[in-house]
């Protein structure tokens, strides 16, 4: 028996209240209990986009996840409880997770532990979400991710899992003829390390997503969809920016489209909604009416 809402949680009341008038507009039609999709694929969720409301009340968030119409799902962290517990309770909500994120000193100095803690969560892609580096990314700090990287790409594919970087936007600082990022890409071993493209910090780089989709076909497995603020400043390789720069998406300044249309032909296999403002609860029903009515 899956777990109902709590229905005396003054969240939950609102988000109902919310649904109901979405409904009433017919907005909501189609995004509740279906599944997104990004043309002909599966779209998921990124759990960090809910990480307040899952600290404070995991049954009741997961179970309203569910009820968004989502299926799969990719992780960053567990919320204290073991990699079977957290499994458990996802498997309560209907939920898969395919995907997670662990920290890049996880990655360099037990990788693998985190690799256990994936098997166990039933993950086939493990990623890095952030190289930990002082000051502004260099080459020395580059040059020891691609170590890391490299070598835990190949124990990954042991375990039969397939190991990722998501990008940040600090990794395209100026090197050479082009970016700290090409050189990542570069010297980064095409069998066994993959990357999950970050639209939202791609674009406040200043980077091309089209671009770089297209300069590196079969390198990106996975995607965070995630739309910017219309003003925010781009240009900026700090991998930093207020959170209430995420928006729903399709309202944002992301012509998404032409991204989609190029990620399906470099080989990008999974989706995920990753949406990190205070107002995520609001906007990612609104995100999947979007994807519900994109076309190509």
């Amino acid at each position: 028996m899956k777990t109902p809402f709590i229905l005396d949680s003054p969240r939950r009341r609102v988000w109902f209240a919310g649904a109901a008038l979405l409904a009433g507009a017919g907005l909501l039609a189609g995004c509740a209990l279906f599944q997104p999709h990004v043309f002909n694929t599966v779209a998921g969720l990124q759990l960090y986009s809910v990480r307040e409301q899952m600290a404070k009340d995991m049954p009741g968030t997961l179970a309203e996840v569910h009820a968004w119409g989502i299926k799969y799902v990719e992780l960053a962290g567990t919320y204290g409880l073991s990699p079977q517990e957290f499994k458990a309770q996802l498997a309560e909500h209907d939920l898969d997770a395919v995907s997670g994120h662990f920290s890049f000193k996880e990655w360099s100095e037990d990788p693998e532990s985190a690799l256990f803690q994936a098997r166990d969560l039933g993950l086939v892609d493990v990623g890095c979400a952030w190289i930990d580096h002082e000051g502004a990314f260099d080459e020395a700090a580059c040059r020891h991710a691609i170590e890391v990287f490299n070598r835990v790409g190949e124990v990954a594919a042991l375990h039969h899992m397939t190991f990722f970087y998501h990008t940040h936007g600090y990794e395209f600082q100026p090197y050479g003829d082009g970016t700290l990022f090409d050189l990542l890409m570069r010297e980064t071993n095409p069998a066994n390390v993959k990357f999950e493209m970050d639209v939202f910090w791609v674009v406040h780089a200043g980077q091309d997503p089209v671009k770089l989709l297209k300069k590196y076909p079969g390198r990106w497995k996975l995607m965070h969809l995630k739309d910017m603020r219309k003003g925010t400043p781009t240009g900026l390789l700090t991998g930093e920016s207020d959170v209430t720069n995420c928006v729903p998406l399709g309202t944002g300044m992301i012509d998404w489209p032409p991204i989609l249309r190029a990620a399906q032909k470099a080989g990008v296999q999974w989706y995920f909604i990753e949406d990190e403002s205070p107002l995520s609860e609001d906007q990612i029903p609104q995100s999947l009416v979007y994807l519900r009515d994109l076309k190509r």
